[in-house]
C-alpha cells in the first residue's frame, strides 16, 4: 500500500484554496482537500507579529507526490512564502488509504 501523508496548506482567502484544491483533484495530485475557513493565524512576518484570516486546506496523498505537489501550490498560491507541510499518516482505516492511494497518480 502507498505511503500517505496529510499536507496542511494555508490561503488568502477561501475563494483561493477552493482554486488550489480543484487543481491538486483534478491533476490527480490529492485525493481530497478539506477547506476549513476562516481560521485566525497569529505569526511573525518580517520582523512584525501579524493577525489574518486565512483558509486552511488539509490535503490528502501521496508521500511520494509531495515534491510535485509542492511545486503546484507554489505556482498557484498568492503569498511570498506559503505555509506547505506534510505529515505522515501512521496509521488509517485500510479502504481509505487504497482510496487515496487510486485517487492520485505517480
Amino acid at each position: 500500500m502507498a505511503r500517505c501523508c496529510v499536507v496542511l496548506v494555508t490561503t488568502s482567502s477561501r475563494k483561493e484554496g477552493e482554486e488550489i484544491a480543484r487543481a491538486l483533484v483534478k491533476e490527480k495530485l490529492a485525493a481530497c482537500v478539506n477547506i476549513v475557513s476562516p481560521v485566525t493565524s497569529i505569526f511573525s512576518w518580517k520582523g512584525k507579529v501579524c493577525r489574518e484570516r486565512e483558509a486552511l486546506l488539509v490535503i490528502k496523498t501521496r508521500r511520494a507526490l509531495f515534491p510535485r505537489l509542492t511545486t503546484r501550490v507554489k505556482a498557484l498560491h498568492s503569498y511570498e512564502v506559503p505555509e506547505i507541510i506534510a505529515l505522515p499518516i501512521e496509521g488509517g482505516w485500510p479502504e481509505y488509504l487504497k482510496w487515496v492511494a487510486a485517487e492520485t497518480t505517480m
